[in-house]
């Protein structure tokens, strides 16, 4: 059975994402884990989520719905700091832009642990294998290692912005491949509160009445295989030592 953190001495964490709302369905209940704990966790979310919705739907209105949603969700498990990076949804690519922009956060929040998806490929769900997710992981990675600690990477950075050098501790990854996860976090007593983050996107889970009764059992699943006892749920992760 795993532990609720995996280094007792983080306090200071960052979620990167694709879009409003992927965090919620993967990491919540960890995120108001990590909280309640006392750790300050910042999102820091690549697109605003505007290729959803309506196709009438003005783009621009879009943007401005799916932001508040994302702002609302996260201070249902205590996060306040909300960044977008402004890139067109269902476009992203790990590009040198955007291991820079990334970069960027990393160096002002100042992270011991990073959160993002994984750039692999999850054959047994591939409904959340978008590829902007897998970019957005691809690109975090970079910038966790080497970009955000090499002090020669994007120097406009340090040279222009005064932004130090930063090396993050420990990556965790979400929804990648099934075997590559090493570790769980019990949620069954921050669900509510995922539950609630995952409701403030209106826009993208409104009239689904089998939400929460479906994730209830998706993650009683992973609480099962990772041998927590019947009744828990659980997010699992695969966690990488990259100090």
């Amino acid at each position: 059975m795993s532990t609720p953190t995996s280094r007792g001495d983080v306090r200071t964490a960052l979620v990167v994402t694709a879009h409003p709302d992927d965090v919620d369905f993967g990491a919540a209940g960890t995120v108001a884990v990590w909280t309640a704990a006392g750790v300050d966790v910042s999102y820091c979310v690549v697109t605003s989520g505007e290729a959803s919705g309506d196709r009438h739907r003005d783009a621009a209105e879009m943007v401005r719905i799916r932001q508040a949603e994302q702002r609302a969700a996260a201070a249902q498990v205590g996060v306040s700091e909300v960044t977008f990076l402004g890139y067109p949804d269902g476009a992203v690519v790990p590009s040198l832009a955007l291991r820079r922009d990334i970069t960027r956060v990393i160096r002002q929040v100042r992270p011991d642990r990073v959160l993002t998806w994984s750039p692999e490929i999850n054959w047994e769900h591939v409904a959340t294998t978008h590829p902007d997710h897998r970019a957005t992981g691809e690109a975090t990675f970079a910038a966790v290692f080497p970009d955000a600690r090499n002090p020669h990477a994007h120097p406009e950075l340090l040279r222009d912005e005064g932004l130090e050098p930063w090396t993050v501790r420990e990556l965790w990854l979400t929804d990648g491949p099934a075997h590559l996860r090493n570790h769980a976090v019990d949620v069954t007593d921050t669900f509510d509160k995922k539950l609630a983050a995952l409701h403030a996107h209106a826009s993208q889970t409104g009239g689904n009445d089998t939400l929460d009764e479906g994730l209830r059992r998706a993650f009683a699943d992973v609480a099962r295989r990772f041998g927590f006892p019947e009744g828990r749920l659980a997010e699992a992760f695969q966690v990488v030592d990259t100090s």
